[in-house]
């Protein structure tokens, strides 16, 4: 069975370091050009509906630039389940997970990023620095949703996270992690 990508078009969006800034459906400033807000599915909703399916995969062939981005977010999301436990609160799981967006934001041109080799080198410091903006960006409307989405049960907000959502805490997409 193969993994599933991403099928959301970038056609012109701009691309740096094979990750296309796409459109955000965010209240999080930063660079990412706005998008149409009666959008209801974007890069964000994307890979957190496809984190579990693709995480279960230890290959994933890229077909697009649109998997890079896919492969960043879900490698991020699982850095984020990781962080949490049974017992953490919503307001303790908000602040904890924010906190690791908006720091130590890795590129996917850094040494520290573990599938480096899939990304194409960066033009130049300008364009890192952009991108970097752009992931930080990503990163904590990612935090936003991704807590309103694991601290639900049986469709209603709960103060502690879902455990169908910590059980995926030890898998790693393609056998890697962010640090």
């Amino acid at each position: 069975m193969p993994a599933y990508h991403s099928a959301l078009p970038h056609p012109d969006a701009r691309v740096i370091n094979g990750i296309p800034l796409v459109p955000l459906v965010t209240k999080v400033r930063g660079p990412a050009p706005y998008a149409d807000p009666s959008l209801t599915y974007d890069a964000i909703s994307e890979a957190i509906d496809l984190f579990r399916p693709n995480s279960m995969f230890k290959n994933f062939e890229i077909k697009g630039n649109g998997d890079r981005l896919l492969i960043y977010a879900i490698l991020f999301i699982s850095q984020c389940l990781s962080k949490l436990r049974a017992n953490t609160s919503v307001a303790e799981a908000t602040k904890s997970l924010h906190s690791l967006a908006v720091t130590n934001v890795v590129i996917p041109a850094d040494p520290s990023f573990p599938l480096q080799q899939m990304y194409p080198p960066v033009a130049d410091r300008g364009e890192a620095d952009q991108l970097r903006q752009y992931l930080s960006q990503l990163r904590q409307e990612i935090v936003l949703r991704l807590v309103a989405t694991v601290y639900v049960a049986d469709g209603q907000p709960s103060q502690f996270p879902s455990k169908w959502w910590l059980s995926f805490q030890k898998r790693h997409f393609m056998g890697k992690s962010m640090k």
